[in-house]
């Protein structure tokens, strides 16, 4: 049975400090109830690259549900064994943060706690599908209220929250609530995600000699928020039409069977480069760099970090208009890297039969703004500031 886990010293002994409160140290616990993936990847990043003290407090990245709703309660008995009282707390989204509040309200009482949203059961597309109604996102909702800031990853991802709110609030009999929803709005700011982007400079690889076909990447989770079948359908369709490409599929499979995929693969075989996901990170990074177009279909994507890794190695995005993606593209390439509704292969065969012009220097100068050189001295002056109030 794995342990929650209690991080201290999240920062070395050698590592600059900040002293903005009465000229002594100012320490930041990081609460992160669901400590895998990009959840984890974002909180081990900040540490690393933040000039505060923080700490993190996790649990394993597993059971999400159980997380929501019984996360608090072991994270406020885990809090009463911290040696210190940190001067801010910041939560992520996987939690009650209410609860914990509540459990821990003669330590916390006094100490500024923010809230960052990487994902929101809100508007998540799976929810109806699995049947717990509005129970989880009304524990954002809640969580939010007991914040004193909430931190969104994207603007896109702010306004679908507080779009969606008031839809959930009314489908309640009476009493729900609905002023609540703009003094959440006032209190609520985008702080995109801080990626770590310069660690996939090492792995650049030199530029091919002779002119090969191009490389298609599609590296997003093997479900169907991600909308995969609109992809291989553009795929296969493009290769009937005998258009020279080749083709590399990654990303996690969390199904037991994609028979999708499967049948892609049969249809395209020799085209494929690489088939599945890829556990070692050099791998990933290699073939990001060896890739020439990104593509995306996706209903869900709260920021896409797939996407602003590919395109930091040079990859042409081919998009949908909608999401965050927009924002991920400067306005001068929206007509050659973003497609409306289902247009994936129109756009695609466009560019394999034109190949316009994109400036892939610009969007990766425009991707590495979201480097944690970048964002850790964003996150930094907000959490200075919330703690100086």
């Amino acid at each position: 049975m794995m342990e929650q886990k209690v991080q201290l010293a999240g920062r070395t002994k050698t590592s600059p400090r900040i002293k903005p409160i009465n000229g002594t140290s100012m320490r930041v616990l990081l609460i992160e109830p669901y400590y895998t993936g990009s959840h984890k990847a974002w909180a081990d990043g900040l540490i690393s690259n933040s000039n505060l003290d923080i700490d993190l407090l996790s649990m394993p990245g597993q059971f999400w549900k159980w997380r929501m709703q019984g996360g608090a309660v072991t994270i406020s008995r885990l809090y009463q064994t911290l040696p210190y009282q940190p001067d801010v707390i910041l939560a992520t989204d996987m939690f009650d943060l209410s609860t914990f509040r509540a459990l821990t309200l003669k330590q916390t009482h006094q100490t500024p706690i923010a809230l960052y949203f990487h994902e929101n059961q809100l508007t998540y597309p799976l929810n109806k599908r699995q049947g717990h109604g509005w129970r989880y996102g009304f524990i954002n909702y809640v969580s939010a209220m007991a914040a004193d800031i909430v931190y969104f990853n994207s603007a896109f991802h702010l306004e679908r929250f507080f779009d969606e709110l008031p839809r959930m609030l009314k489908h309640f009999g009476d009493f729900n609530e609905l002023s609540s929803v703009e003094a959440l709005r006032e209190k609520a700011a985008v702080l995109p995600l801080g990626l770590d982007l310069r660690r996939l400079d090492a792995y650049q690889v030199p530029p091919q000699q002779e002119q090969s076909s191009p490389l298609i990447l599609w590296n997003h989770r093997w479900e169907p928020d991600k909308n995969p079948q609109l992809f291989l359908e553009a795929i296969v369709q493009l290769a009937d039409e005998n258009f020279d490409f080749r083709v590399a599929i990654v990303g996690e499979n969390v199904r037991q069977s994609a028979p999708e995929f499967d049948a892609a693969q049969a249809r395209l075989g020799d085209r494929f480069v690489h088939f599945g996901y890829l556990e070692d990170f050099s791998d990933y990074a290699r073939l990001l760099w060896q890739a020439d177009y990104i593509i995306s279909a996706a209903y869900q994507d709260f920021f896409g970090i797939a996407v602003a890794e590919a395109m930091y190695c040079g990859c042409i995005p081919i998009l949908p208009n909608r999401l965050n993606y927009p924002h991920l593209v400067p306005q001068a390439w929206h007509q050659n890297c973003l497609y409306d509704g289902d247009r994936l292969v129109n756009l695609l065969r466009y560019h394999l039969t034109e190949k316009p012009e994109v400036d892939t220097i610009a969007l990766k100068k425009h991707i590495a703004q979201y480097d944690w050189a970048m964002m850790a001295p964003q996150y930094d002056a907000e959490l200075m500031a919330l703690a100086g109030r």
